[in-house]
């Protein structure tokens, strides 16, 4: 138990918290929570049930790189449709298009005063898509958008779901956090399916993560992204209960969850999960799903890192993430 105090003080003494990391980082509230999903921004543990800060060398280590802040801003920079199509010297009609298609996924969203979702893109993706695939920026719908499009009408709901989760399971601190995340987009008949132990379903949903949260007045707003952040399509159903069985395989042999005996068995769920050697492949889409945008200063990026209204020192355009989107 001294040893254990004497780590969690040895972090807390080596780490700030983040409302400090921001403002070192010349980041604002919204970004800054935008950095710490993408994992630009790294956190540590403060202990068992404690806040996660910042260790003082991420902090460091980002201070020191060259062109901060302006640099770390710009990898954070979220743009709407119209902006977002204006990076990209496309129409906003085929902006939508592509984005309904799964080429890139939304980052992040929010609900307008007509429960109309509103969906935001990191400028980075939004570049690096365009100079991977000049092809899909003029002339006729590609073949293969318009067959993704007739099989899913609109994916960015879908994207988004893939990519939060992903972040997710990144931050997860054990197999049992981890296991929570897929049932997170599980709706209850699902979930109750895929994990019939009653201490189990417990602990799961008492572990599971929050993808989007509304504000606590925002009644209209809340029951809206409820509706999101559930899985829909019967291949994406699939797919998270199959990933969740696996994960769960790994949860038991780690640890029983509390208050439940250990099990033994390993073996493919009774409705048709694999075992966790056999995790399943994602459902193959029409289009591939959108990459990690990298830093490499070409093309439509360069132009990125140097346009007119890019996100520099104590500066941002309108559709940033400093801002409320």
């Amino acid at each position: 138990m001294a040893v254990r105090q004497a780590q969690v003080r040895g972090v807390a003494e080596q780490s700030i918290p983040f409302a400090r990391a921001a403002r070192e980082l010349e980041l604002k509230p919204r970004e800054f929570e935008l950095a710490v999903q993408l994992g630009e921004v790294r956190t540590v543990s403060s202990g068992p049930g404690g806040r996660r800060r910042i260790a003082r060398e991420e902090i460091e280590r980002h201070k020191s790189a060259e062109g901060f802040p302006k640099e770390l801003r710009t990898r954070l920079w979220v743009v709407g449709t119209a902006e977002g199509a204006e990076l990209m010297g496309i129409s906003p009609a085929r902006f939508t298009r592509l984005a309904r298609g799964g080429c890139f996924a939304p980052v992040r969203f929010y609900v307008n005063r007509y429960r109309v979702v509103v969906w935001h893109y990191l400028a980075t993706d939004l570049a690096e898509f365009a100079d991977r695939n000049p092809e899909m920026l003029t002339g006729r719908t590609p073949a293969l958008l318009r067959a993704a499009l007739e099989k899913h009408p609109d994916r960015r709901a879908r994207s988004w779901r893939a990519r939060r989760l992903d972040q997710l399971t990144a931050a997860a601190g054990d197999p049992w956090e981890r296991a929570a995340v897929p049932a997170a987009v599980l709706d209850p008949g699902e979930l109750a399916h895929a994990v019939p132990d009653p201490g189990e379903h417990a602990y799961l949903h008492a572990l599971c993560p929050v993808l989007a949260q509304a504000r606590p007045e925002a009644t209209a707003a809340r029951e809206v992204i409820d509706e999101l952040v559930m899985a829909e399509d019967p291949d994406e159903i699939d797919w998270h209960r199959h990933c969740l069985i696996a994960a769960l395989a790994e949860a038991r042999a780690h640890r029983p969850a509390p208050g439940c005996h250990s099990r033994t068995d390993t073996g493919p769920d009774p409705a048709g999960a694999p075992a966790p050697e056999e995790r399943p492949t994602p459902p193959a889409d029409p289009v591939p799903p959108a990459e990690p945008a990298t830093p490499a200063p070409r093309g439509l990026w360069a132009r990125l890192c140097g346009r007119k209204g890019a996100p520099g020192r104590g500066r941002t355009p309108e559709a940033t993430a400093g801002r409320r989107p």
